[in-house]
């Protein structure tokens, strides 16, 4: 069975938040991250979490 991977909620400089997928962030996107989220099992859950995020002003819709 192979290993489930994680999802991360990155913010970017510009507000925006994104969901990457990976076992952690690149080191080559550390400097374009405000803040993260996660690691999260599914990327349904990501999805819901960034939609909370959003809601709560926390992260601007695209």
């Amino acid at each position: 069975m192979a290993e489930s991977q994680k999802f991360y909620i990155v913010k970017r400089p510009t507000g925006n938040c994104e969901i990457i997928a990976g076992d952690s962030v690149p080191d080559n996107q550390e400097s374009q991250i405000v803040e993260q989220w996660g690691p999260f099992e599914s990327a349904d859950e990501a999805i819901a979490r960034r939609v909370g995020l959003i809601r709560s002003g926390k992260c601007q819709p695209k």
